[in-house]
């Protein structure tokens, strides 16, 4: 399995943080949000397309916007469907990718369990893997693929796990093979975490051994958090169709982006005697 040897000392000692009142204010909005995606969750499903994909995205920035979180996008990627591939940071990277294209994610199992968030997931069509169970893969790959083929748009974190944005993964081609089966697009999106000052943070990463609700927490008590999404060049899986060699040229799509900004190596903290 893909393993991450990031952890709490990639975080930064001292985050800006805001005060207590405003946690819990925040708190309170994104419960809102949660609750309002309950009814989404139930209608979703009966919508057509064009509206389906304008409530979803609105839904995802009402949440970022609850957690005081701004939304950066540079860049467009073309219509119609297709593979999209990210550096993987934190649970934000998914509400961050969803509005701005509402799309179906390969998820961990577990996300199925995640209050509200997980009923919609399912809705909106996500495809889960079971990271236990390695021989399900094969069959996830022909789900991908089929999914493509009827034009779908897929979102996928080929690293496997969860980076803090100083370092990543190399990305596994099994998720590729999906994209050359299917004759599709790979659409390579780069994810940095920035302050409101533009110094990259790592205060967002979903890392080390950290629960969702502790990196829920630790995201309503950041000050000025920016995510900032630049959407790179497709590649064509037509053209390119070698699974590995589309992994390593959107990789280095992406890493071309996060390496040049980020963030510092973190400062060791003087121990009081």
């Amino acid at each position: 399995m893909p393993t991450s040897p990031c952890g709490p000392g990639c975080l930064p000692q001292r985050p800006s943080r805001v005060a207590p009142p405003r946690v819990a204010l925040r708190l309170g909005h994104a419960l809102c949000v949660l609750v309002g995606g309950i009814g989404i969750a139930v209608v979703i499903s009966v919508l057509p397309g064009p509206a389906r994909r304008r409530l979803v995205r609105e839904w995802f920035r009402a949440l970022l916007r609850a957690f005081g979180v701004r939304l950066v996008v540079r860049g467009e990627h073309g219509a119609g469907g297709g593979l999209v591939v990210s550096n993987h940071v934190s649970w934000l990277d998914v509400v961050a990718m969803q509005a701005v294209c509402p799309m179906r994610l390969l998820a961990k199992t577990e996300v199925r369990t995640w209050p509200v968030i997980g009923p919609l997931a399912g809705r909106a069509g996500t495809l889960y893997i079971d990271r236990d169970r390695l021989a399900t893969l094969p069959d996830a790959v022909r789900t991908i693929a089929d999914a493509l083929r009827e034009n779908a748009v897929v979102g996928a974190f080929p690293e496997g796990t969860t980076w803090c944005g100083r370092s990543s993964g190399r990305y596994r081609p099994a998720v590729f093979q999906a994209a050359v089966d299917a004759g599709a697009v790979v659409r390579p999106m780069a994810l940095r975490f920035h302050t409101s000052g533009g110094e990259p943070t790592t205060a967002a990463a979903f890392v080390g051994e950290a629960t969702l609700l502790e990196s829920v927490l630790a995201v309503a008590r950041l000050r000025g958090l920016v995510v900032e999404l630049s959407l790179l060049p497709e590649l064509d899986a037509t053209r390119i169709t070698d699974r590995r060699e589309l992994a390593r040229l959107a990789e280095t799509a992406v890493s071309g982006v996060t390496t040049a900004h980020a963030p510092p190596e973190p400062v060791a903290q003087p121990v009081a005697a």
